[in-house]
């Protein structure tokens, strides 16, 4: 019996890009922005590719994962529609704190590998950060350029304060971002230069 030869589909390997840290993430390359105008923000799940009037927004993951796991299965089918928004943050795959590290790494992997992809297809990606426990830190901050543009999301973070502001720290540490783009409003606490997006404001206006 023939074995199935993997490398055939070149979507098999994902090794074609820069890779970075002990998982051997992809590398998202530091790209500009400019904050001069207005930043807004639209859900992934409110894309299309007839859509005229949201086209100088950036599109956000911060959505339930099935909305946009098709993405990392077939990339293909995300350019004509992405390719038309101002910027891309990288998918925000779930990083939940009861996840086995395992799942939790897939995730980081997964989301640095589809913005690695529209990269090199000339799409102007922000890295999104998201982390879990102190276990987390260990890979989810790599694959990112120090100093690059960043976002992070607020969605459910308030439940755990302490736990958000202790990773918000040590990303601020580790990357050492030159912007953060906050969709939901920032904690007090929360140092850097910062872009506020109001969640409900990016929803209201993407229809």
């Amino acid at each position: 019996m023939q074995k199935p030869n993997y490398r055939i589909d070149p979507m098999f390997m994902r090794n074609e890009y820069d890779m970075d840290g002990k998982w051997n993430f992809p590398v998202i390359k530091k790209q500009e922005l400019s904050f001069e105008s207005t930043v807004e923000l639209i859900a992934v799940s409110d894309t299309s590719k007839t859509d005229t009037k949201n086209l100088h927004k950036g599109v956000h993951f911060f959505v339930d994962d099935p909305r946009f796991e098709d993405i990392f299965r077939h990339p293909e089918r995300t350019l004509d529609k992405f390719n038309r928004y101002r910027f891309l943050l990288l998918p925000d795959f779930s990083l939940f704190a009861d996840m086995p590290l395992w799942r939790q790494i897939e995730s980081i992997g997964k989301s640095r590998w589809c913005g690695a992809y529209w990269q090199a297809h000339n799409l102007t990606v922000i890295p999104t950060v998201s982390w879990s426990l102190y276990p987390s830190y260990d890979f989810c901050f790599d694959g990112i350029e120090r100093g690059s543009i960043v976002g992070v999301g607020m969605i459910g973070c308030k439940y755990n304060k302490t736990a958000f502001l202790r990773g918000y720290n040590a990303m601020i540490e580790r990357v050492e971002p030159s912007h953060i783009i906050c969709l939901g409003h920032p904690f007090p606490e929360m140092d850097g230069d910062i872009t506020v997006v109001d969640y409900m404001e990016s929803r209201r206006t993407a229809r």
